[in-house]
């Protein structure tokens, strides 16, 4: 029976907004059901269309299934970014059987048979075509995306492929809800300020505020978020206290109404049911081979050899770590709970620096108005504040970017940085719409929108960043200048479309200027009288800059082994999740875990696409480290190195990204780069180098 199309919803109607930005403020949680089923049946059509083509070509077959399901990739772009930003009760009622829905279509159309006798068709007389790279590339995409999706399977294994992937879009969206509720559901009051001994008077005058706007007036209200959770463990005198919000923040989702830990078990079973379906080994075989890292092994001998290169100075950190706390009085039985708080108080003592001194610098506007002027003067663009373009939330703003050279419109760019209970936690980036060319050949502008979880202003005091929150706001828009800046035909080669060990190059690149003093000089301006951050705190930051660089590191190795060893195991054999992650990570672990379960709230893997994918965090660093060196040698702002880098991003996934990186550097990254950055290389027979770099396999986003 067809479905009738909605009346009245905006989902559906022509936007009021110029630039064709989604109507925000008009979308109801009542809009997207309607609007989901009316767009599936929709796309439907367009794909049958497709299948009934007479004379299979590279126009009618590939790029109209390209243009097919615009109607539908509007509607989830709105949901998915409502899911993250604004999950209101009603929205979580819905959503699992919207993600259902979504999957099961998605389920169909790639194993649909008429469609892919069609792309097969066009793809067997490939060289016949006179395709432009990237009209091959599409056309290979096409064909990989449906025999990696089933349509070489008989019947009844794409009846069993449809239901395990229904099944995973619900069991994920229910590990990211438990993680969201477990966070929310968490609330630590503090009676005496004299137990927030140490905090920063912007945290308690925050945590006074958030309790009395809970009804606790004249209390201190915790949380798990991380503006609430990072300070409490890296300054709050009383070790009672730090010891409740590390148990509560690392045991998330871990047991109780909001157990994750079957869902977990459930996710990498499905997960590794599905690669056994398409004939792969394992779950990390099927997704690598979409990856530059190309193979499992590849990945484990850039962990393992990075492994090599920094144990022994990780362990010696550890080793001062605790002569530190020894000579100050501390506890001998170091805790997880002890870590950040003494690191911080051994920074201070060997570098005269607190990461603290640095905040009343970081005004969070001055912060985001120098992200904004370091990529105007990289990239000789403009941000412009609209205030006319709808917003979900207060606490949004929406800016027109466009290119000086030109005036062209670049791109519509919405931040989103502060936390709140509807909201998940962490920083990411999004698409309402990505860039592409319309058929007369004109640039159509992506809609970007970049989000955080950062220190709120306070009733008497702005918004003040820590370092960390700087680094993670100049990440993200560094993901945002990804789409922002893309130029390419297809929409589904647009921006960060890109090999996801890749991706995350323009991010981490971004971080590099935060601590640059010329670009400090742009906008770290004390909040109350305007003067710029001293020159001596500015070399204090810089010198502390590598402090337990090893240990950090050795943290993103275990995080990676851990997503690797997940999805390269038979789940069959995993009868503990909590065992299971002991053993996994027991040759990173500096300091036991003391019940702290990382897989439980390890949103990344199990809920957010870097499943078999986290070690790309430094894949990526490989990159960005060679690649600042690149702007190092020539000059952070030197025009010829940043064109080239626009030139390098602007093609999306149109092109290999190992040969635009090389075209970018002249030759492949060093992986000793990011040795080099992080204080860790050693020259000599002493230094094993890591293998497995961008230069002998391939990379990621």
């Amino acid at each position: 029976m067809s479905v009738e199309k909605p009346k009245n919803n905006p989902l559906l109607e022509p936007t009021p907004y110029r630039n064709d930005v989604p109507p925000l403020d008009l979308v109801k949680t009542e809009h997207f059901m309607p609007a989901l089923e009316w767009a599936i049946e929709e796309a439907q059509r367009e794909y049958d269309a497709i299948k009934n083509v007479e004379d299979p070509d590279f126009d009618n077959v590939i790029i109209a299934m390209e243009n097919a399901g615009k109607d539908l990739s509007r509607v989830a772009s709105v949901f998915f970014n409502f899911d993250s930003v604004n999950v209101t009760k009603e929205l979580k009622e819905i959503g699992e059987d919207f993600k259902t829905q979504l999957t099961q279509h998605g389920s169909k159309v790639s194993m649909d048979d008429g469609l892919f006798k069609q792309i097969k068709a066009v793809h067997d007389k490939k060289d016949e075509l006179l395709l432009s790279p990237d009209q091959e590339r599409l056309l290979d995409d096409a064909y990989k995306g449906f025999t990696r999706n089933g349509a070489l399977l008989n019947d009844d294994d794409k009846k069993t492929l449809a239901d395990i992937d229904a099944k995973m879009a619900q069991a994920k969206n229910t590990f990211g809800k438990n993680v969201l509720e477990a966070t929310n559901a968490f609330e630590h009051y503090v009676d005496d300020e004299s137990d927030l001994a140490g905090l920063p008077d912007w945290f308690k005058e925050q945590a006074a505020e958030d309790a009395k706007a809970k009804g606790q007036d004249g209390k201190y209200l915790l949380t798990l978020h991380a503006p609430s959770v990072i300070p409490v463990l890296d300054y709050a005198e009383n070790r009672e206290l730090r010891e409740t919000i590390w148990r509560a923040f690392s045991t998330r989702a871990k047991d109780g109404e909001f157990d994750n830990k079957p869902i977990v078990k459930e996710i990498v079973t499905l997960r590794h049911q599905r690669a056994e379906l398409l004939g792969y080994d394992t779950h990390a075989d099927y997704v690598l081979e979409e990856r530059m890292a190309k193979t499992k092994e590849a990945v484990f001998d850039m962990i393992d050899n990075y492994k090599a290169s920094i144990e022994e100075t990780a362990k010696q950190e550890h080793e001062d770590l605790k002569d530190f706390v020894k000579a100050q009085g501390g506890p001998d039985d170091l805790k997880p709970w002890d870590l950040s708080f003494y690191a911080e108080k051994m920074k201070q003592q060997d570098y005269a620096f607190d990461s603290e001194e640095l905040r009343p610098f970081f005004q969070f506007e001055k912060v985001r108005e120098g992200a904004f002027e370091v990529a105007s003067k990289m990239y000789d663009i403009r941000f412009e504040k609209a205030d006319d373009y709808p917003v979900y939330h207060e606490d949004v703003e929406a800016f027109d970017v466009f290119d000086n050279k030109s005036g062209e419109l670049i791109g519509v760019f919405y931040t989103d940085y502060f936390p709140r209970e509807t909201k998940r936690g962490g920083a990411w980036e999004n698409t309402y719409s990505s860039q592409s060319r319309h058929d007369d050949g004109s640039r159509k502008p992506p809609i970007v929108g970049n989000h955080g979880n950062f220190t709120k202003p306070s009733a008497d005091k702005p918004s003040l960043l820590s370092l960390d929150e700087v680094l993670t706001l100049f990440h993200e828009f560094g993901h945002g200048l990804h789409d922002l800046l893309s130029d390419v035909q297809y929409e589904s080669q647009s921006g960060t479309s890109v090999k996801w060990d890749f991706v995350e190059l323009p991010s981490q690149l971004m971080e590099n200027w935060v601590k640059d003093k010329e670009v400090l000089d742009l906008f770290a301006k004390h909040f109350e009288n305007a003067d710029q951050m001293p020159e001596e705190l500015i070399e204090k930051m810089i010198e502390a800059e590598n402090f337990r660089a090893a240990s950090i590191f050795m943290r993103q190795l275990q995080l990676a082994t851990l997503d690797m060893k997940w999805h390269t195991t038979d789940p069959a054999d995993i009868d503990d999740v909590e065992a299971f992650e002991r053993e996994a990570c027991k040759d990173f672990y500096i300091i036991e875990p003391e019940g702290g379960l990382t897989s439980a709230s390890f949103s990344h893997i199990f809920a957010g696409g870097y499943d078999a994918g986290y070690y790309s965090y430094k894949w990526a660093e490989i990159l960005d480290a060679d690649a600042f060196e690149a702007f190092k040698e020539n000059g952070l702002f030197d025009q010829d190195t940043a064109d080239k880098f626009r030139d390098l991003i602007s093609h999306g996934g149109s092109e290999d990204p190992e040969v635009l990186y090389e075209k970018f550097r002249g030759k492949k990254a060093d992986p000793d780069a990011l040795l080099r950055r992080e204080g860790l290389y050693r020259s000599g027979n002493d230094n094993k180098t890591p293998r497995a770099a961008p230069n002998k396999h391939n990379k990621r986003p």
